[in-house]
C-alpha cells in the first residue's frame, strides 16, 4: 500500500494520497468501530482491507452505507448470499468466493483415492464456518468421498494454557481412523500450535496428509515464512495463481526489495498484491476526478475494476462481485523458507499441464509428511502395537468356508481356517506393506458382523459375506471372490411317464405334423386317382389305400406305383420331411431315456407357496428375511437349518420340502450330496462373497486388487477346487430342464416348403381338370340345364362328380414328364356312338364309367 501510494504522490501535483492504518484483530466490531472513527476523525474517502468476510460485511453494513463511501474487501463469503448489491452497494470484493477452493481441495482427495477426511477449522464465534463446511461436504460428496470429523479449534484468545492442552484433547479422538486433514480459517499462531501438537501426537507422520487453504497459505507468504515450524513440512496447500514474468511485476518486485530490505524471500504475497492493485485503483480514479469533479469516486472505482488487470491477476467486475473462476495453484511445503510449486487448477479443466508440457499425476513429487516417496494413505494405519482387529464368522452353516476351531488356541495348529482365511493369507502375502493383524471369532448373525465394523469395533471382517445393497452405505467391501445367488435344492426321483413317447416333440408339434400327414395323403390321393388302379375303386378303398401309402411313407415302406410326375414331386419333398422328422425323434426321444433319469419333485417357487410346504434356509443369514420379504413366504413354513448336516435329516424326516442356499453353499452340498438331490440353476441374484472394511479404508482398494489379480492367475479358483469341491463327484449337478421337447419353431421352414410344394401340386391338376370340364360343358351343348334354370347345388354336384369319376388312363407304362405335359394340353375327351351327334347329343353320366381291363377295351375297338 505505502509503495502504491509513494508511486501516485511522486506524480500526482493535485492530489496525496494519505494512509491510515488500524489493526481489527479480525473482530467484525472492532473494524466497524476503527473504520467508523477514520471516517470522522480522519475523514477518509475510502476502506481498505479486511481479510475476513465477517468483518467486511459489518464494515460495509454499518459504516459504507451511512457514510456512502466505497468499501474494497479482500474476502469473499464462502457462498455468495443473495441481492448483495442491494444490501452492500458500496462494498467491492476482490476475491471470489470459496466454492472453486472446495472443488479444488476435492479433486486432490479424489486423485489419491481418499475417502474420509477430518476437517479442522478455527470458532470465530460468527458461524462463518458453515458455508465453507457446506460447500466442502458437496464437493466431496461428488467424488465419493466424506467428511469424517470436524475439529473445532478455540480461538487464541480463549485459551488459558499456552502449552494448548485444550488443542491436545482436542486432537485424542480413538475412532478416527482417517489421515487426511483439510485446515481451513484458522489464524498463523493457531496453525502453527495446531501442527505442533499433532506432531507431538503422531498425526504428522507416515501415511497423513495435510491440506490447508489459501487464506492460511497466504499467511505463510515470504515475508511471514520465518515463523513456519518445520512440522508443516509436506502440507499441501492452496494459492490463487498470478503471473510472474511480467514486467509490470518486476518493477514492483525491485521497488519491494528496495523498500523492505529485511525480508528472506523477495517474492510478496497475494494479499500484498491485492493491497497494491487496490491502491493503485484508488489512485487512478483520484486522478480521474481531476477533470471531472461531479463523477463520485464509488463510480469511478467501479467502472476500473469491471474490467481490470493488476498484479493479482485478471478481474471482471459485475455488481461488486467477481464473475470469473480463479486459477488457483498448489504448493508443497519443503521446509520452514521454501515452498514447491505443483499443478494448475481451474474449475472448468481440473488440474491442468505444467509449463514442462507434462501432467503431473502425482502433484508433481510431492513431499510427504514422514518423507513418505509414495503418497500417504490417509488411514490410521496397523502397526505391531495396535494391529487391526479383524472379526471372522465363528458360527457357519458351512465350514469348509469358515471354521473356529477353539480347542486349538493353546496349540501350534491355526485356530482359524477355511477357504476364506486361505484367500486373506493369499491377499496378504501380495500387499506391498507390513499388515498386522489379529483375528477374533463373531458369534452372532451376519447382519450384527456387519454392524460391528460400521461402528468401528473392528476395523475389517473376513468370512464368507454376501454383498448386498444395504450394506454398501455402512461398509467398504472388496471385490467379491465369489458369484452368489439364490439357489434351491430338492430331491429327486426317477421319471417315470407312460406317455414318455409322446415327449420329443410339443403337442403344436404333433398337431401340424398330423395336419401335413393328412394334407399330403389328400393331394396324393387327388393327384394318383384319375391314372393309378390302385387308388381305385370304392371310396373306402382309395381312402384306405390314400392312408396306407403316406403312413408307411413314414417308415419308407410303400410299395404303390406312382404314375403322376407332380405326385412324385409331392413325395419327394414328403419323404424329406420325414426323414428330418423321424431323424430329429429319434434322437431327442434316445436323449431322454438315456440323461433324464431322474426328475425334481418340485422345480417351481410358486408351487412351494401355494401349497404351504415347509422350506429350510440358515437362520443367520440374510436369506430367511429375503424368502419372506422378496419371495413371499410365510415365516411359520420356513425352517432354520443350522448345519449342513442337517439339511439331509430334514429331507429324508419329510420335515422340508426344498432347501434355500446361495449359490456357493449349494455347490458344497451338491458335492457332497448329488446321489438324490439336485439343484435349480438361480434365479435371483446377489452381488457375491466378500470381505469388508470401514468405510473409507483404503486397505479395502489393496485387497480388491489383489483378489483382482488371484482371480486373473487361476489361483483362486484352485483353492476353490481344492476347499469346496474336493472331490468333485458331480460337476455338472446343477439341474437344467435336461432335453427339451421340440418346437414348431425348429421346424417351421420345412413345414412350409412341403405345404407350398403340395398346394402347387393340387392347383396345377385341378387347373387342369377344370378346363377338361369346361370342354365337357361345351361338348354337350343345350343338353344341360341353362345356367338360369339350375340351382347352385345343383351345379355343385355335378362338378364334384365329375371330379371324382374322372377318367381312368392306364397306360402301359408310367408316363414321363413329357408326356403328362402332353396329355394336359391334348383333348382326349372324346365320346363318339351312334347317337352321338350334334343333334342326338348324349349326355355321359360319370356314375356310368367304370373300370374294364385292356384286354376288353382292344375286343370292343
Amino acid at each position: 500500500m505505502e509503495i502504491a501510494a509513494e508511486t501516485f504522490n511522486n506524480r500526482s501535483k493535485t492530489h496525496k494520497l494519505i494512509l491510515h492504518f488500524r489493526d481489527s484483530g479480525t473482530d467484525p466490531f472492532l473494524a466497524a468501530s476503527a473504520a467508523e472513527e477514520l471516517i470522522k476523525e480522519k475523514k477518509v474517502e475510502a476502506i481498505v482491507g479486511m481479510e475476513t468476510w465477517q468483518e467486511a460485511a459489518q464494515v460495509a453494513d454499518l459504516v459504507g452505507n451511512q457514510a456512502q463511501i466505497p468499501v474494497i474487501s479482500f474476502a469473499a463469503p464462502s457462498i455468495t448470499p443473495p441481492l448483495m448489491q442491494l444490501r452492500w452497494p458500496f462494498l467491492i470484493r476482490m476475491a471470489a468466493n470459496g466454492s472453486a477452493q472446495m472443488k479444488c481441495i476435492a479433486d486432490i482427495v479424489s486423485a489419491y483415492h481418499w475417502k474420509r477426511v477430518v476437517v479442522i477449522y478455527e470458532d470465530d464465534g460468527y458461524g462463518g464456518d458453515v458455508g465453507m463446511l457446506a460447500l466442502l461436504s458437496e464437493a466431496l460428496q461428488d467424488v465419493g468421498s466424506k467428511i469424517e470429523h470436524r475439529l473445532v479449534l478455540p480461538r487464541v484468545s480463549s485459551l488459558s494454557n499456552p502449552n494448548w492442552v485444550e488443542l491436545e484433547e482436542l486432537l485424542k479422538l480413538p475412532t478416527m481412523q482417517s489421515r487426511v486433514y483439510i485446515v481451513f480459517q484458522s489464524s498463523l499462531p493457531t496453525v502453527s500450535h495446531l501442527f505442533r501438537v499433532a506432531e507431538k501426537m503422531g498425526l504428522v507422520g507416515k501415511e497423513s496428509a495435510w491440506i490447508i487453504t489459501e487464506s492460511i497459505t497466504s499467511l505463510l507468504d515470504p515475508h511471514e515464512t520465518s515463523d513456519i515450524s518445520s512440522t508443516m513440512k509436506g502440507t499441501l496447500g492452496i494459492k490463487t495463481y498470478y503471473a510472474k514474468n511480467t514486467n509490470y511485476f518486476a518493477t514492483f518486485q525491485k521497488q519491494f526489495q528496495t523498500k523492505y530490505p529485511e525480508e528472506g524471500n523477495p517474492e510478496p504475497g497475494i494479499y500484498a498484491l491485492r493491497a497494491y492493485d487496490a491502491i493503485r485503483t484508488i489512485a487512478r480514479a483520484i486522478g480521474r476526478m481531476t477533470s471531472n469533479n461531479s463523477t463520485s469516486l464509488q463510480l469511478l472505482l467501479n467502472t476500473l475494476f469491471s474490467n481490470y488487470t493488476g498484479l493479482s491477476g485478471k478481474m471482471r467486475l459485475e455488481a461488486g462481485e467477481i464473475l470469473y473462476s480463479p486459477v488457483l495453484r498448489i504448493i508443497n511445503i519443503v521446509d520452514g523458507k521454501r515452498f514447491k510449486e505443483l499443478n494448475f487448477w481451474t474449475a472448468d479443466v481440473g488440474f491442468s499441464l505444467e509449463e514442462t508440457g507434462k501432467i503431473r499425476g502425482d502433484a508433481g513429487g510431492v513431499i510427504w509428511p514422514g518423507n513418505l516417496t509414495h503418497a500417504p494413505r490417509g488411514w490410521a494405519m496397523p502397526t505391531a502395537e495396535k494391529p487391526m482387529k479383524i472379526g471372522v464368522p465363528g458360527k457357519t452353516s458351512f465350514s469348509k468356508f469358515v471354521k473356529v476351531d477353539p480347542s486349538r488356541d493353546n496349540s501350534d495348529k491355526k485356530k482359524y481356517v477355511g477357504f476364506c482365511i486361505e484367500i486373506f493369507d493369499k491377499v496378504i502375502k501380495r500387499l506391498n506393506y507390513s499388515l498386522p493383524y489379529e483375528f477374533e471369532a463373531f458369534y452372532g448373525p451376519y447382519d450384527d458382523l456387519v454392524e460391528r465394523v460400521h461402528n468401528k469395533v473392528y476395523d475389517a471382517a473376513v468370512g464368507d459375506i454376501t454383498v448386498l445393497a444395504d450394506r454398501l452405505d455402512k461398509v467398504e467391501f472388496t471385490q467379491p471372490y465369489m458369484e452368489s445367488g439364490l439357489s434351491m435344492i430338492v430331491p429327486k426321483k426317477p421319471e417315470k411317464s407312460t406317455w414318455m413317447f409322446m415327449k420329443p416333440f410339443t403337442w403344436k408339434m404333433w398337431v401340424v405334423t398330423g395336419a401335413i400327414l393328412i394334407y399330403t395323403m389328400f393331394v396324393v390321393w387327388f393327384l394318383e386317382r384319375p391314372s393309378n388302379p390302385e387308388f381305385g375303386g370304392p371310396l373306402k378303398n382309395q381312402i384306405g389305400t390314400a392312408t396306407w401309402f403316406t403312413f408307411s411313407s413314414l417308415f419308407f415302406s410303400h410299395r404303390e406305383k406312382i404314375y403322376s410326375n407332380l405326385t412324385r414331386l409331392v413325395v419327394v419333398v414328403w419323404l424329406f420331411v420325414v426323414l428330418i422328422l423321424t431323424s430329429s425323434y429319434t434322437a431327442n426321444l434316445s436323449s431322454m431315456l438315456t440323461i433324464q433319469r431322474l426328475k425334481p419333485n418340485l422345480t417351481d417357487i410358486e408351487i412351494l407357496k401355494r401349497t404351504n410346504s415347509k422350506i429350510g434356509c440358515d437362520g443367520d443369514s440374510f436369506v430367511m428375511d429375503y424368502l419372506q420379504t422378496v419371495l413371499g413366504f410365510k415365516l411359520e413354513n420356513i425352517v432354520n437349518v443350522s448345519s449342513e448336516y442337517n439339511y439331509t435329516e430334514k429331507f429324508k424326516s419329510k420335515t422340508i420340502s426344498a432347501a434355500f442356499l446361495e449359490l456357493p453353499y449349494a455347490q458344497v452340498f451338491m458335492n457332497e450330496y448329488c446321489e438324490g438331490y439336485t439343484s435349480m440353476a438361480p434365479t435371483y441374484r446377489f452381488g457375491g462373497l466378500s470381505f469388508i472394511f470401514q468405510r473409507g479404508s483404503p486397505i479395502a482398494r489393496d485387497f480388491t486388487r489383489a483378489i483382482l489379480e488371484l482371480l486373473e492367475n487361476g489361483e483362486l479358483k484352485k483353492l476353490q477346487n481344492d476347499w469346496l469341491t474336493p472331490k468333485n463327484e458331480c460337476p455338472n449337478n446343477v439341474t437344467s430342464n435336461g432335453p427339451e421337447s421340440l418346437s414348431l419353431n425348429s421346424f417351421t421352414g420345412l413345414y412350409v416348403i412341403s405345404g407350398v410344394t403340395s398346394s402347387f401340386c393340387f392347383l396345377l391338376s385341378l387347373a387342369v381338370w377344370g378346363r377338361r370340364f369346361q370342354q365337357q360343358e361345351a361338348d354337350q351343348g343345350n343338353a344341360s340345364p341353362s345356367p338360369s334354370e339350375e340351382t347352385l347345388w345343383n351345379k355343385t354336384v355335378r362338378i364334384a362328380r365329375f371330379f371324382y369319376s374322372r377318367e381312368l388312363n392306364i397306360p402301359t407304362r408310367a408316363p414321363t414328364f413329357a408326356n403328362y405335359a402332353e396329355e394336359w394340353h391334348s383333348p382326349r375327351w372324346n365320346y363318339s356312338t351312334a347317337s352321338n351327334t350334334p343333334e342326338h347329343p348324349r349326355t355321359i353320366r360319370p356314375t356310368e364309367i367304370e373300370c374294364v381291363q385292356q384286354e376288353q377295351i382292344q375286343r370292343m375297338a
